[in-house]
């Protein structure tokens, strides 16, 4: 994937199937010249504009709570190697009403001098379906009609004019990665991803498709890390930072909630939780971790802190694609660990009693295999058995094979 991106990012862009003609003829302005001397770098500024779809604007309060790293050095420029992020957020910029909508006008327009990038919070809806009643679903700023007349501009009209021109178009959270709970099904708004709204045709002035970082909300540090890796690409410091066939950071969703989960002992050893709050594995309980990919158990949510199976909550695969209707309904124990935890059960069963034998010789120092050397009551445990002692023995046999060591436990 890295691979046929880069491919695309060095011959720029290849334009956006679902625009209009006349899209496409402000894509054509907004790649002039003076613009093409930025790829690769070297950059001082870059704009960033965020738009809000049908969000419930978690999003922005996740990516403002990151710590690495964290929003501020970005908009400071204190990163080494990374460019100054100049932010546009309808809730976090100084500038309002007709002042802030005039940054995005310039941005439409090519007027900045230095490229930019879009992020978009949200799924997309599909403004047809609001105009038929004279309506808008989501709208940023408003432009006049004629003399006493103005219209709200959509938020999803933003996204087509500014699309083309950006150095990038991020989609922040998994409305605007997959189209969210605004999505599901029997929505009235018909909406839809930023992936799916600009088609799969879409490359960004640099080349590159539609980024995506999932989550509802997502782990602000993936999204502000996957930012800072992005802006050293296009610095021209760094490589193209790896992703998925589904535009996801490689290194950030590779693997499951499961794999780093910190009750993932727990399922391999057969024990299950039967009521929430219990420490074994939640599989039982509703959890989807094994086959959903994300880095929460490892990352934690703010500064490497909690997370959903950390603090004793189930999975519920709010970072996939098939967010929330395959996955409904939640609290409930998924079909496949019908099997895949009866399996665990029984080689958990095997397994356990086992370990439990090598774990109570291993609690024992070397001088107490004479009880009569036991220099406390703390060291008075339960004489293993007949049985205990001889599979402890056959297993320090095998684990000294091929080893110099002579002591051997009685």
């Amino acid at each position: 994937m890295a691979t046929e991106v880069l491919e695309s990012a060095k011959t720029g862009a290849k334009g956006v199937n679902m625009f209009s003609a006349a899209a496409d003829r402000v894509k054509e302005e907004q790649l002039m010249p003076d613009e093409r001397k930025f790829r690769g770098g070297p950059l001082n500024v870059v704009h960033a504009y965020w738009l809000a779809g049908m969000s419930c604007d978690g999003c922005s309060v996740s990516a403002v709570g990151a710590t690495a790293p964290p929003v501020e050095d970005l908009l400071m420029g204190v990163i080494p190697g990374v460019p100054k992020v100049v932010l546009h957020h309808p809730v976090l910029s100084i500038e309002a009403g007709h002042h802030f909508v005039r940054n995005f006008e310039m941005a439409e327009k090519n007027e900045l001098g230095a490229p930019y990038v879009v992020i978009m919070e949200g799924s997309v809806a599909d403004e047809r379906i609001a105009a038929k009643t004279g309506g808008y679903w989501v709208a940023l700023g408003a432009e006049k009609i004629d003399e006493n007349r103005s219209r709200p501009i959509p938020t999803a009209e933003w996204l087509k004019r500014l699309a083309p021109g950006a150095a990038a178009v991020i989609a922040i959270g998994t409305c605007a990665t997959w189209g969210g709970i605004p999505s599901a099904t029997g929505n009235p708004t018909g909406s839809m991803s930023v992936m799916d709204f600009l088609g799969k045709d879409y490359r960004s002035s640099y080349g590159l498709p539609v980024i995506n970082i999932p989550g509802c909300p997502p782990i602000g540090d993936n999204f502000t890390e996957t930012v800072a890796a992005v802006l050293l690409f296009l610095q021209g410091i760094g490589p193209l930072p790896e992703f998925d066939d589904l535009g996801r950071p490689a290194w950030l969703f590779n693997d499951t909630v499961h794999t780093k989960c910190v009750r993932g002992g727990f399922y391999e050893e057969g024990q299950f939780a039967k009521n929430y709050g219990d420490r074994e594995c939640l599989v039982e309980v509703g959890c989807w971790g094994p086959v959903v990919q994300c880095n929460i158990t490892s990352r934690g949510f703010i500064n490497h802190v909690g997370g959903c199976m950390n603090t004793g909550g189930i999975c519920i695969g709010c970072t996939m694609p098939s967010f929330p209707d395959g996955f409904t309904p939640f609290y409930k124990k998924p079909p496949g660990a019908n099997i895949s935890s009866a399996g665990s059960k029984v080689l958990g069963g095997f397994m356990r009693p086992l370990r439990r034998i090598t774990m109570k010789f291993m609690n024992r120092e070397a001088r107490w295999t004479d009880e009569r050397h036991i220099p406390s009551g703390w060291g008075h445990g339960e004489k293993p058995g007949a049985v205990s002692q001889m599979l402890h023995q056959v297993y320090v046999r095998y684990q000294g094979l091929g080893s110099k060591r002579k002591w051997r436990p009685k």
